[in-house]
């Protein structure tokens, strides 16, 4: 109720109008809808992080599109300062506090999509936006022939150090020839969509990336989160690099844009709890699932993207597939 009051009481106002009301900064730009490419704006949100000192350390803009209904930032970065994010020191958030957990977190959305990841089998995999390797080690350990890409230096330098027959790269996908020739059976995206600027693009780039029968793996924070609807510029998925925020009812026209075949989610009923480290009574494990699969309503988006029908045979698993073409 409170989410649906959000909706039927912020104004809809055009481009124009919204770039006479919020300040532009120097890596900004503004932009339209990259979904549907509707310019009217519906602002709703305005995430901010102080520091202990009371001075703001970021803030943003958060607005739905009214035709569409996608949640974006907007003014957003320039696609070509968007390494200005990432170039000093992120490794150190990757693998402080964040990465605590970071590897049960992978492992509970392979188990998710057993099927693709129980053995790699020497398929070739690409982790686009590797960071610190986490994940590059688990796929080396269920036999991958991986490779990874990331955007900041330090990062890369850092899983090169972890891992030991995958290998991490910087810069992008088309810098690095062997990555640019494509071929790889799996490419993954843990936590990286909303980082992306210029979604339809870097998809299309995905899609060509891929092998015959591949897939892409997506794990992303859930512009449907209950949490979200709960606590509003305070939810934890807007964090200082998130740019775009996906939901089951969005990500599918930015597949189809790019030329997927379909697409299948799991849901996600948070960390701890699918874990069994935080138990909670029968009646409310009940009450949750219920609640989260009614909505689509958990925190994390998990989606399987199938890269043509012959993908959707082999790793589909049974599971209900939303297709595309």
């Amino acid at each position: 109720m409170q989410w649906r009051k959000l909706l039927r009481t912020s104004p809809v106002i055009s481009l124009d109008e919204y770039r006479s009301r919020v300040r532009l900064g120097a890596i900004e730009e503004f932009i339209s809808c990259h979904m549907c490419g509707e310019s009217r704006q519906q602002p709703l949100f305005e995430p901010t992080k102080v520091k202990k000192n009371g001075k703001t350390a970021w803030t943003y803009h958060v607005v739905r599109c009214p035709s569409c209904g996608f949640l974006y930032r907007n003014p957003n970065i320039l696609p070509e300062r968007l390494g200005d994010l990432y170039s000093k020191n992120y490794s150190s958030f990757l693998t402080g506090n964040y990465a605590a957990n970071r590897q049960r977190r992978y492992r509970q959305a392979m188990d998710a999509f057993k099927p693709v990841f129980e053995e790699g089998d020497k398929r070739r995999l690409l982790d686009f936006g590797c960071g610190a390797g986490l994940f590059l080690e688990l796929a080396e350990e269920r036999g991958f022939d991986a490779q990874g890409v990331d955007l900041s230096p330090d990062s890369v330098k850092e899983a090169n150090e972890r891992l030991t027959s995958a290998t991490a790269h910087f810069g992008d996908p088309e810098d690095v020839p062997e990555i640019a020739a494509g071929g790889f059976d799996v490419v993954t995206l843990w936590s990286v969509l909303a980082h992306l600027p210029r979604p339809v693009e870097d998809f299309t780039r995905f899609r060509n990336l891929l092998a015959p029968g591949g897939v892409l793996m997506i794990l992303t924070v859930n512009a449907q989160s209950l949490l979200l609807k709960a606590f509003g510029s305070k939810w934890n998925g807007f964090t200082r690099n998130h740019l775009m925020f996906y939901s089951r009812e969005t990500m599918p026209r930015l597949l189809r844009q790019a030329g997927f075949a379909g697409v299948a989610f799991e849901p996600f009923y948070g960390d701890t709890i699918e874990a069994g480290t935080t138990r909670l009574k029968d009646a409310h494990a009940r009450r949750l699932k219920q609640s989260v699969d009614a909505s689509n309503g958990g925190n994390m988006l998990r989606a399987l993207a199938f890269a043509d029908e012959d993908a959707i045979k082999r790793w589909g698993d049974g599971r209900p597939v939303h297709r595309l073409v």
